[in-house]
């Protein structure tokens, strides 16, 4: 077996349902029959007996497909192994798939027992929830909720197989939320994902329920089945930065120029956003760019803000040489940003476009026009928008786009030709060509105001140190990304995340 803890600091290959189906057929094809399943068995029992080597009781809850087969398997092993192995069946009497009607046969040989859902597990027990695998499409209800419930409520530690039951494999979301009717999902301690890693315990609600997680492909002890590995990846991640080494023999001109375009001043409505482009350009300082320029929108009191940062320069925007330069441009921009956003598209050497260059883009087919151009002419570009942005942008709503993150990501990125990063739990990075990847690093503790403005400083100050390509700006997102979580994860819990306090912490 090649069970394996995950990270999130190495490159991990997610598959999409259709892919993993295959894979699993070409391998049943290959071994003999009912062979996959005991090696999933196997495995879940290995990790159980890691996990809870001591408990008293180990209750494996089994659905009716072959997901509720694994655990069937694991139960033989478990029992065999001296464990008080006690299994519920969902439902209690239907036919099942092949594999699974013969790991149930197995089960009943070996002595296995069989009854209701225990009425009270001690914190050293271990639940096993084997209820539904990556093919559901309902929402949970009836009996499988009341056990959800149990789990969810219960002291001893929850195992799920494959991906915790209720969850949407492939987005992320809980089953029914889609249709506004979301039921329960189980929210595990851990999970082994068997055969391959899924996209969706790594966004959305995926986040929250997985746990810890673990795999096992199940055949890489067969090099010549490992080949099938390679089948339809759609996703991976990535924590290496690409930025150039800093050498003794270099001066700030040696790593990138960058223009932060934004921060409306203050409206007549009374609104200002002048520090959104200062979070910008603060983190695109502290992230390694030689020199970052501010340009406001509205520069009525950009000297006041200015001098708390003495490192960051004033410009007018009219003064930029916009061909030299990596831009960021839409945090904090409002409606200002309509009156240089054309100039921008055409001229900038890099681009990022954020919160109000992204919502404007959207509304005009011209400056559409000249995003799409920009691919055309060889000139890196980023997006980076919220669910809400990205659906106007698509022309969606922002529940479709939840329901089909990488989907959405991707089309975006198709659609105009540059890297896309699509904010979120599990933020998606997309760009043509390449292998889309989904973020492991991150935490709630992002979720205020300003954070959104540091990542945009960070691309912006990634591409400055790059090679100017577009594989370069889709590397640079990503590794900005990934820093842009990873600050999160290893913050101090005694202390609040502020997106000020955040800018400071590139790596």
């Amino acid at each position: 077996m090649s069970l394996q803890r995950l990270n999130g600091r190495e490159p991990t290959l997610l598959y999409d349902i259709r892919s993993t189906r295959l894979i699993e057929s070409s391998l049943m094809a290959r071994v003999p029959a009912h062979s996959l399943m005991q090696r999933a068995g196997q495995s879940l029992s290995q990790l159980a007996l890691a996990l809870a080597p001591h408990a008293q009781t180990i209750w494996i809850a089994c659905g009716p497909g072959n997901n509720g087969g694994d655990g069937l398997e694991a139960a033989i092993v478990l029992h065999r192994a001296g464990m008080s192995v006690k299994v519920s069946l969902f439902p209690a009497s239907q036919p099942r798939p092949v594999d699974a009607q013969t790991a149930l046969q197995r089960a009943q040989a070996a002595g296995v027992e069989f009854g209701p859902a225990p009425e009270r597990l001690l914190p050293g027990d271990l639940i096993i929830d084997c209820l539904l695998g990556m093919g559901s499409r309902r929402a949970v209800s009836g009996e499988m909720a009341e056990w959800i419930a149990i789990m969810n409520q219960s002291q001893a530690t929850v195992l799920s197989a494959d991906q915790p039951s209720g969850l949407e494999a492939e987005s992320g979301q809980t089953l029914g939320q889609d249709k506004g009717t979301p039921g329960p999902v189980v929210h595990a301690a851990h999970t082994l994902m068997l055969l391959t890693a899924k996209p969706g315990l790594f966004m959305g609600a995926g986040r929250d329920a997985a746990g810890q997680l673990w795999l096992d492909d199940l055949i890489r002890q067969d090099t010549e089945l490992a080949a099938f590995m390679d089948v339809a990846a759609c996703s991976q991640v990535n924590s290496h930065s690409n930025a150039v080494p800093r050498k003794h023999q270099s001066h700030k001109g040696s790593y990138g120029d960058v223009a932060i375009v934004g921060g409306e001043g203050v409206s007549e409505r009374g609104m200002g956003m002048t520090g959104a482009a200062l979070l910008a350009a603060s983190a695109a300082l502290h992230g390694g760019a030689g020199r970052v320029m501010v340009s406001f929108l509205s520069a009525s009191t950009a000297p006041q803000v200015l001098s708390e940062q003495p490192e960051l320069m004033l410009r007018r925007f009219e003064a930029l040489d916009l061909h030299q330069l990596t831009v960021v441009c839409g945090c904090g921009g409002g409606i200002a940003i309509q009156r240089v956003l054309a100039e921008v598209l055409q001229r900038s050497r890099q681009l990022v476009l954020d919160a109000d260059a992204l919502n404007a883009i959207a509304q005009n087919t011209i400056w559409t026009k000249l995003l799409k151009n920009r691919s055309a002419r060889g000139r890196p570009t980023v997006l980076t928008p919220h669910p809400l942005e990205a659906a106007r942008l698509l022309g969606s709503t922002t529940a479709e786009v939840q329901a089909h993150r990488l989907r959405s990501a991707e089309t975006l990125a198709q659609q105009w030709g540059c890297t896309v990063v699509l904010k979120g739990s599990g933020t998606v990075i997309a760009s043509p060509e390449q292998i889309s990847r989904i973020n492991p690093s991150g935490n709630g503790r992002l979720a205020t105001a300003g954070t959104g403005d540091v990542l945009a400083g960070w691309i912006g100050a990634q591409m400055a140190q790059s090679a100017g390509t577009a594989l370069a700006a889709f590397e640079a997102a990503s590794y900005a990304v990934y820093q842009h979580g990873q600050a999160a994860d290893t913050w101090p819990a005694d202390t609040g995340l502020t997106a000020s306090a955040l800018a400071q912490c590139a790596h």
